[in-house]
């Protein structure tokens, strides 16, 4: 114990000791990235102030574009008669149980197409030609089969992710160091632990990526199937403010859209900071 004791002191001091360079690099590499993250909300406060001042002094009509501060009033009055969380968490459960369900299924559809040549081969056609199919035209469809509710939109939502999740990560499966590989098989490694140990390593940056792809097109599947069947959540709203030409509410359901699509991203974000612990541990 005493010997673990002074080899894990000696290892901290190793770590420690960092030379001037190293130093440097990390703090001009804080500083660049504080001045990012400034930027980046001095970017959205300057646009907000502009819109309002623009709506304030009747440069653009806020009938049209409606302001910030309408907005903010809008939010308020939503969340005082409780429309506020109901609809943000019906649109958001389907978008979640679609995101999750689409992903995990793309994966293991890869994963057997990649392990299966012969699969793969003859598959890549029908994915090509499934991922070109206008989703929307399937609507009518997609009704009859799950009827006019939650179903058929989290339907709409899977569909949408799930090609462009296969295809992503079977090319990404598809692409590892055939010279690795045969390196691995000539030292005796069977297919799954030349996947283990070569491919999932090597696909992690581009899983992350279709990861940050899905978030964006489940809101959208999830919003594009509120559109066809919804009688609540973001997208009915959006619907009922332009049919009502009630700009306000169609404003701030968008907002809403983002601030929410921001946390899922955020939440994937920190995803790839966690494997990317795990892998480089």
């Amino acid at each position: 114990m005493k010997n673990l004791k002074l080899n894990n002191k000696n290892h901290k001091s190793l770590r420690l000791n960092f030379s001037k360079e190293h130093y440097d690099y990390l703090r001009k590499y804080r500083t660049k990235k504080l001045l990012i993250t400034i930027t980046q909300i001095l970017i959205l406060v300057i646009f907000l102030l502009l819109w309002e001042m623009l709506t304030k002094y009747e440069i653009i009509s806020s009938f049209f574009f409606s302001s910030p501060s309408k907005i903010i009033d809008t939010i308020g009055e939503l969340y005082s008669s409780g429309e506020l969380f109901y609809h943000a968490k019906i649109t958001l459960s389907e978008t979640l149980i679609g995101f999750v369900i689409a992903t995990g299924v793309g994966f293991l559809v890869a994963f057997v197409l990649w392990y299966f040549d012969f699969l793969r081969r003859v598959s890549e056609p029908y994915l090509v030609v499934l991922n070109s199919l206008p989703k929307i035209a399937l609507g009518p469809i997609i009704i009859i089969w799950f009827g006019a509710g939650s179903k058929a939109i989290i339907f709409m939502c899977i569909l949408i992710i799930i090609i462009v999740t296969i295809m992503n990560i079977l090319n990404s499966f598809t692409s590892c160091d055939k010279q690795l590989i045969a390196l691995a098989k000539s030292l005796g490694a069977n297919k799954m632990q030349i996947f283990i140990k070569l491919i999932l390593p090597n696909s992690l940056k581009d899983i992350v990526s279709t990861l940050k792809i899905n978030v964006g097109l489940s809101w959208i599947g999830s919003i594009m199937g509120e559109y066809l069947v919804s009688k609540a959540g973001l997208g009915y709203l959006l619907i009922y403010g332009g049919q009502v030409f009630n700009l306000n509410l169609v404003m701030t359901s968008t907002v809403i859209l983002c601030i929410l699509a921001s946390v899922m991203y955020f939440v994937v974000a920190l995803f790839e900071k966690f494997m990317n612990k795990i892998y480089h541990s």
